[in-house]
Order: C-alpha cells, then sequence, then structure tokens
C-alpha cells in the first residue's frame, strides 16, 4: 500500500497517461480504427473476426495484438524487474518508445497499417515498463483495471474501512491524465491528421532526457547495469 508517492512517480505516471491517451486516440480515429494502447476491445473484434472466418481482420487484429506483447517482452528484456525502482533502464526503454513512435508516425503518413502495429509495441513496452511501486499496480496506457481499483477503494471508503488515499489519489491522477491526453489527440487529429503523434513523441523523449539526468540526483536512486 503506497503511504507516501515520490513526485518522480507522480509526474512520470501523469505524463505517460497523457501520452497514451493521445497515442491512442490518434490511432482510433485513423484509417485503421482499432485501439493500440489495450487490448481487451482487439481481443473481442478478433474473436468476433474469426467467428465470421474474416481472414483480413484475423491477420490484421492479430498482428496488432502480437505486437503489444512484443512490446510488453521488449520491455521485460530492457528493464529486467517488476518492481518500480530509480535506475537507467527506464530512461533506455523511453527512448526505444519514443523510436517505435516516430517510427509509426511515419509509416502512419505512407498510410502503412505497420504504424498501427510500431504503436500498439510502443504502447505495450510503456504499460509494462510500469509495473509496481509498493504493492499497487501502476498501469498507463489503458483504465479498465484502474476504473475498477478506484471503484473499489470508493467503496471501501464509504464502508468505512481504511484505504490508501494517496493510491486512489494518483489513480485519479492518471484516469484523468490519459482522458486529457485523449481529448488533445482527438483536437490534434482533426487538424493534423497524424502530426497528432508529434506532441507524445515530444513528451516520452523529453521524459527520458529529463529522467536520465534526474535519477542519479535523486536520493531514491539505485544502480542498474
Amino acid at each position: 500500500m503506497i503511504t507516501k508517492l515520490p513526485k518522480w512517480i507522480l509526474w512520470g505516471g501523469a505524463v505517460l497517461a497523457f501520452s497514451a491517451g493521445c497515442v491512442n486516440t490518434a490511432a482510433l480515429m485513423g484509417f485503421a480504427r482499432l485501439s493500440v494502447s489495450h487490448v481487451t476491445g482487439n481481443v473481442s473484434l478478433f474473436a468476433a473476426a474469426i467467428a465470421y472466418l474474416d481472414a483480413r481482420s484475423i491477420l490484421y487484429i492479430g498482428a496488432l495484438l502480437l505486437s503489444f506483447l512484443a512490446g510488453a517482452i521488449l520491455s521485460g528484456f530492457v528493464i529486467g524487474q517488476t518492481s518500480l525502482k530509480l535506475g537507467r533502464r527506464y530512461g533506455r526503454a523511453l527512448y526505444i518508445e519514443a523510436a517505435l513512435l516516430l517510427l509509426s508516425y511515419w509509416l502512419y503518413q505512407q498510410h502503412d497499417y505497420l504504424g498501427q502495429l510500431t504503436a500498439a509495441m510502443a504502447c505495450g513496452l510503456q504499460n509494462a515498463m510500469v509495473a509496481t511501486y509498493s504493492g499497487a499496480v501502476i498501469r498507463t496506457t489503458h483504465l479498465t483495471g484502474l476504473t475498477s481499483d478506484m471503484g473499489a477503494a470508493i467503496g471501501n471508503w464509504l464502508a468505512g474501512r481504511s484505504i490508501s488515499k494517496p493510491t486512489l489519489g494518483f489513480q485519479a491522477i492518471i484516469w484523468y491524465c490519459f482522458c486529457g491526453g485523449s481529448v488533445v489527440g482527438a483536437l490534434l487529429y482533426a487538424s493534423v491528421g497524424y502530426g497528432a503523434l508529434l506532441l507524445p513523441i515530444s513528451i516520452v523523449l523529453i521524459a527520458a532526457i529529463v529522467y536520465n539526468r534526474a535519477s542519479d540526483r535523486l536520493p531514491e536512486r539505485r544502480d542498474s547495469i
């Protein structure tokens, strides 16, 4: 249970959730019309495609699901830990994510479906990158589990039981930041199309630079390879 939340986690979670919301909305509004930041809805679409023997959709959506999984695998390979600790591995992962989003932007500009796959891989990497802190699960690319956790916490609070208010507050921040990023992504896509991705690309790249420079000076620093 979180009792005190370091500012670097608070700001990092908020920024990454905003970025993911922006990416996902641009992907949904584009020609592929599929989410890249979460899996559940795409699995339902994949199952429906199997039921109707829609080979094209089976291939497209199946590739999308595998791309998200590949991003999570890449995160595990680069970071090598499930509990959130300071170390330059996160900076490396953020640089990789920025590169994947930049590649996605270029592919989208070519009207290439592979752009959807690289965007999903970037989201899978980000979602797996931020795993747990003090026993609390942290996810920044989708809201289903987070909303359930918030609802359960509020229910316990209404019943007079103790809850971790910092955890609930952090979850609410992620929720609103993802929603805010989605709003901004929709507005940008309506104006500049896939150029909307340049904002999350910049956000992730700046986050990587700031994190790498700041991590060595923070008191919670952990040595990493």
